[in-house]
């Protein structure tokens, strides 16, 4: 049995239809909201919140291998509970920014996570993507009401990664021999900036949306807002205030691990028009 939590998420949601496309046996998807799901025809459908991991056991009953991502709740009773219910492998998504920014506190906390889980005496995957592709709906109100697209960094290229190839990575991992002990760090096939990203929006849409540049101290709130006040500033450096080499490098690890190329974000972009109509 495998379990995916965060199963209605961009990455869970991708992954669960992969490993039903090609059979991977007994599947169970948890959500907070059972009555809300849709899941492919023949998918478990279990409720419960990562936030209360004493309410997990009947969801991780009989489960070997499980899909989580870092810090939706107290990872280190998450995988506590694991262990307790005989997983026995774990595919865990945390950063790239544990190797590009370490000095920040979310990477300083993925890392943390990325420890419990080696210390657990279960056997872990490691991903370790860059940017979401999905990142880009914070713009979808502005897209839809025909706003301006206010951003920061506006020039900044970073090789955004598509979530359905995070989860190509993590159907392999959970599925295929070889990636025991193994971290993989992840991006998109190019970079590319804010405002390449509102324009293959644009594209998608078949019609304009205005962008303009704002500064740091301008987009600031909206950052909050969107990713609280103490991951805010965070943000804003990965974006492009704090670059480095590492953060912008391309990696070729989705195509190693999978076989296929990674997905740029005009596809995304194509594929989720919807929501900034």
């Amino acid at each position: 049995m495998i379990l995916v939590t965060g199963a209605t998420g961009n990455i869970g949601s991708a992954l669960l239809k992969e490993l039903h496309a090609r059979g991977a046996g007994p599947l169970r998807g948890l959500t907070r909201d059972a009555a809300r799901a849709v899941f492919p025809q023949g998918v478990e459908t279990v409720e419960g919140d990562l936030a209360e991991p004493a309410l997990l056991k009947p969801a991780l009953k009989g489960v070997r291998s499980l899909f989580l991502v870092s810090r939706l709740g107290p990872d280190g009773d998450i995988l506590e509970a694991a262990r307790r219910e005989g997983v026995e492998h774990v595919v865990l998504v945390s950063s790239l920014t544990v190797q590009t920014h370490p000095h920040l506190g979310p990477a300083d906390e993925n890392l943390a996570v990325e420890q419990l889980l080696k210390e657990s005496g279960m056997a872990w995957t490691i991903l370790r993507p860059t940017q979401f592709a999905s990142n880009a709906l914070i713009w979808a109100a502005s897209i839809r009401d025909r706003k301006t697209v206010r951003a920061p960094y506006a020039g900044t290229a970073l090789p955004t990664i598509h979530p359905a190839d995070i989860a190509s990575v993590a159907r392999v991992a959970l599925t295929e021999p070889g990636h025991h002990g193994h971290t993989y760090a992840l991006t998109g096939p190019q970079p590319i900036t804010a405002r390449q990203q509102v324009e293959a929006i644009a594209a998608a849409l078949g019609r304009e949306v205005p962008f303009a540049e704002i500064s740091r101290q301008q987009a600031h709130p909206q950052m909050v807002a969107v990713f609280g006040a103490a991951a805010a500033d965070a943000v804003l450096d990965v974006t492009g205030g704090d670059v480095n080499p590492e953060l912008l490098m391309v990696r070729d690890t989705v195509s190693q691990v999978t076989g296929a190329p990674a997905r740029p974000f005009r596809q995304w972009a194509s594929e989720n028009a919807d929501a900034f109509r």
